[in-house]
């Protein structure tokens, strides 16, 4: 996979994990009581598309760092492998929730009524999400892949993750910030991740564009 083509892959699914993200957050807040079945399940729908994006980004990131340092190849694949792990866990929680709705016989809040995915959207994803953000954060800083905004503003990213992980010590409630299961912990840090995604992947699916060889003039005789 030659430079140029990956920055273009990698900046393609980082606009298009950003943009499942962003499409299934607001679905969340439609409804004040338990949504129906078709409210729950189009988001999910929507939301399992994210993480199959984000193996693709992954996957192609670890080819970047590799190409640009292969000292650094292992921070590419610590990027690689928290964002699979990330990956697995929104898909699980995922199944989780649409699994419940389509059993029940009347319409449920998956946020509240499915226990099994507090932690797992919770603790679980904020721990796993600082760590992807760091090695990405690192990757990009120690290879000067892309500008120099992008690697800090994922060491950023990846400290506020981090100052959500006790969230689990503080109860069920969604409508709390910083519960387990709070707007705060789930809905709010993923929005804030979704745009920052965005804005990566436009950036690195621009920087292609600036590494693209310019062939010199062929000599005149």
């Amino acid at each position: 996979m030659n430079e140029t083509f990956a920055r273009r892959l990698t900046g393609l699914a980082g606009i298009a994990t950003a943009a499942a993200f962003i499409v299934e957050v607001p679905l969340y807040f439609v409804y004040s009581g338990p949504p129906p079945d078709s409210n729950v399940l189009a988001r999910l729908l929507i939301g399992i598309l994210a993480p199959a994006f984000l193996i693709v980004f992954v996957t192609a990131f670890r080819e970047l760092v590799k190409a640009a340092n292969p000292a650094y190849e292992w921070v590419g694949t610590m990027a690689f492998a928290t964002g699979i792990v990330y990956a697995t866990i929104v898909l699980v929680s995922s199944g989780l929730e649409a699994g419940a709705v389509i059993a029940a016989d009347h319409p449920i809040d998956p946020t509240i009524t499915v226990s099994g995915t507090y932690v797992l959207y919770g603790s679980i994803s904020r721990l796993m999400l600082a760590l992807f953000l760091t090695a990405l954060g690192y990757g990009i800083s120690r290879t000067h892949l892309l500008p120099r905004w992008t690697g800090r503003s994922a060491f950023l990213l990846a400290g506020i993750n981090l100052l959500f992980v006790p969230s689990l010590f503080f109860g069920n409630d969604p409508a709390h910030f910083y519960a387990a299961n709070g707007w705060g912990t789930t809905a709010l840090m993923g929005a804030i991740f979704s745009y920052w995604m965005l804005a990566l992947g436009v950036s690195t699916h621009r920087s292609a564009a600036r590494r693209v060889p310019v062939e010199s003039p062929a000599p005149q005789r």
